[in-house]
């Protein structure tokens, strides 16, 4: 019992030291962009009535930096492309573009990304999803500091907005996962491939180094741009930097346990969900946040849990996540992992995923 709980209290510490570290290093973006800068704002879209108008007029609000917006209606069944096209009538920055087919070996959003690209003017592409609403200064920040530090890419984790038991036992996780986990924390000094990051849901990007480094069709049959851009950009020498997002920006990721599940498990298998990966995650997970509960009352289980809850608190304080959250994070750490090996059992049986009516045999992490 003695050494079990060394190593549950060492497989704390390994995040909570991470962790610290990152947050510490961990910076909003500052600045503002050149004058000759114009930043295309790039919104695929399917199905989004419920929060295009939000993120369009968001968009479009823009300060300190010139900026045109785009909106890719990707085979919409609801009031999408009216929506837009009733905003673009007061506002000529505002395109609404029709997505072409999907071509076989490509995602939908991969696509709608590609055909956003080409149709973009700026010297900087902001691509967001249809849920994310941008604060004022974002397009501006975020290409200021493309430009000072001579990035490829600059991307942040927005703030969570949080509505649900569900999302809570879900989406925080994210966060969790990027701070405890990654050493460096996707910051622009950790140059190997393996340690990029990014979040798809905002991701700026430097036209010339967009383009040196292939785009979205670099990518074409990824589920996980977030992951796989940032490190296609390393790959071919192109910086890359996650910043601090919770004040850059706001979106509501997923709207209850079932929508959450589905989101999380079609993005598993380029993540932690392989055959040799998912078992090391499931050490360290379980074994630094679940494995301490059943060590108690020993006081080395007490400290780790502490790490592990004092990391959780610290993380949802900078990502201005909802505290009501911290207390359920054991919980979170069960339906993370459940979440996992649902998709590595699915995948093994040759399962599509699907998301928004398209299913698709999703790559493996690299």
């Amino acid at each position: 019992m003695a050494d079990a709980a060394w190593i549950a209290l060492g497989l704390a510490a390994l995040p909570a030291a991470i962790g610290l570290v990152n947050l510490l290093l961990l910076r909003a973006p500052r600045g503002g962009g050149s004058p000759d800068t114009v930043v295309s704002i790039l919104v695929p879209a399917r199905d989004e009535a419920a929060s295009i108008a939000t993120c369009v007029e968001a968009a479009l609000a823009q300060q300190g930096v010139a900026i045109e917006v785009i909106v890719m209606d990707d085979a919409s069944t609801d009031g999408t492309p009216a929506i837009v096209t009733a905003i673009a009538t007061r506002d000529d920055r505002l395109r609404l573009l029709t997505a072409p087919a999907l071509p076989l070996g490509w995602s939908g959003k991969m696509h709608a990304c590609a055909r956003l690209a080409e149709a973009a003017r700026g010297t900087h592409l902001l691509f967001i999803d249809a849920d994310v609403t941008l604060a004022q200064g974002t397009a501006a920040a975020l290409s200021g500091h493309a430009q000072a530090h001579r990035l490829g890419l600059v991307s942040g984790v927005p703030r969570q907005r949080i509505g649900t038991l569900g999302e809570g036992l879900t989406v925080p996780i994210i966060s969790l996962l990027m701070v405890g986990y990654l050493p460096g924390g996707g910051r622009a000094f950790t140059r190997f491939r393996s340690l990029a990051a990014g979040c798809g849901q905002m991701m700026l990007v430097e036209r010339r180094a967009y383009d040196a480094a292939g785009g979205h069709a670099a990518i074409r049959a990824t589920l996980h741009d977030g992951l796989m851009l940032p490190r296609r950009f390393r790959a071919t020498g192109h910086r890359t930097e996650l910043v601090a997002g919770a004040g850059l920006a706001t979106c509501r990721m997923y709207r209850g346990i079932a929508e959450a599940w589905r989101g999380f498990l079609k993005n598993a298998r380029e993540g932690m969900a392989t055959p040799f990966g998912l078992p090391v995650w499931t050490m360290l997970l379980a074994g630094g946040h679940l494995w301490p509960f059943l060590l108690l009352p020993d006081a080395r289980a007490i400290a780790a849990l502490a790490l592990i809850f004092g990391l959780r608190l610290a993380v949802t304080l900078r990502a201005r996540e909802p505290l009501w959250t911290v207390p359920l994070h054991p919980f979170a750490v069960v339906v993370a992992l459940g979440i996992q090996w649902t998709a590595l059992v699915r995948a093994l049986l040759g399962r599509h995923e699907g998301w928004k009516g398209r299913a698709y045999a999703a790559p493996e992490a690299p």
